[in-house]
This record gives C-alpha cells, structure tokens and sequence, in this order.
C-alpha cells in the first residue's frame, strides 16, 4: 500500500483558515495557529450575537413603538392591551415600521386601542398612610 502524504490537504487547510482570517489583527491574520484560534472565537461570537440580535430589534422596535405612541398621547402598555383586547395581530416589527414610515395609519390603531382599553387597569396612587408617615419623620429629626 503506498504511503499517503498529507502536504497538499495541509496546505489547502491552511489556506482556507488564513482566508477566512483576513482582516484580522497582527498574527490572527498570518499564522495559522493563531488564525485558528481567532477563527474558533469569531464564530463563537458570531453564534451568540446572532441570537442577541433578535431581542436587540424588539427592543428597538418597542422604543419606536413607545416614542410613537406618547406623540399619540397615550402609554406604550396601554396600546399594546388596547390592541391585544381588539384583537389586532400585528406583531411589534410593524407596529415599529408604521409608526417610523405611516404615522396616520399608527395613530388610527391608537385610536383603536384607546377605544379597546377603556377597562384598562389604572396606576395606583400613592398611598396617604405614607405620606403622614414622611411628614411625622422630619419633625422627630428637630427635636
């Protein structure tokens, strides 16, 4: 049996990580053990940070959404329940893009909402016990 030599696929392995690698920095672009190195990272990273980018636009998206909705005069969450109890279905993607690209067709589905969540639970007040409570500290404080 005749003896195999591996420079050729060494050599194509080699190539193909310093490829992937260019634009690297200092040695992470030119030798192979360390390209390999920078390689296993960036991917690793790349991984993670392909699933971080999904919460990153709907945190986006709700910040547009909520922008949009106090020039409307209303809460983020109010609109979000106002359209939940209407049964609107659309999805936070295009309520962002509606509100930033057609702003009379966001401020119709505000209207909508606020017509929807009129049984809307509403903020707590602040409680009177403990506003007593803060008058009486500052007297026993003189004292």
């Amino acid at each position: 049996m005749p003896r195999v030599k591996r420079g050729v696929t060494k050599h194509a392995r080699h190539k193909k990580v310093l490829l992937a690698a260019r634009g690297f920095r200092a040695s992470s672009s030119r030798n192979y053990k360390w390209a390999k190195e920078a390689l296993i990272h960036a991917w690793d990273h790349a991984y993670r940070n392909r699933r971080e980018r999904k919460g990153d636009f709907r945190r986006l998206w709700i910040i547009r959404i909520g922008a949009a909705c106090r020039q409307s005069g209303t809460t983020y969450s109010r609109f979000i329940y106002g359209l939940k109890q209407a049964g609107v279905e659309l999805d936070r993607k295009i309520l962002a893009d509606l509100a930033v690209r057609d702003l009379p067709a966001f401020e119709k589905l505000v209207a909508l909402a606020s017509q929807h969540s009129d049984g809307a639970p509403q903020e707590a007040a602040p409680k009177e016990a403990n506003e007593e409570a803060t008058e009486a500290e500052p007297a026993a404080v003189e004292a």
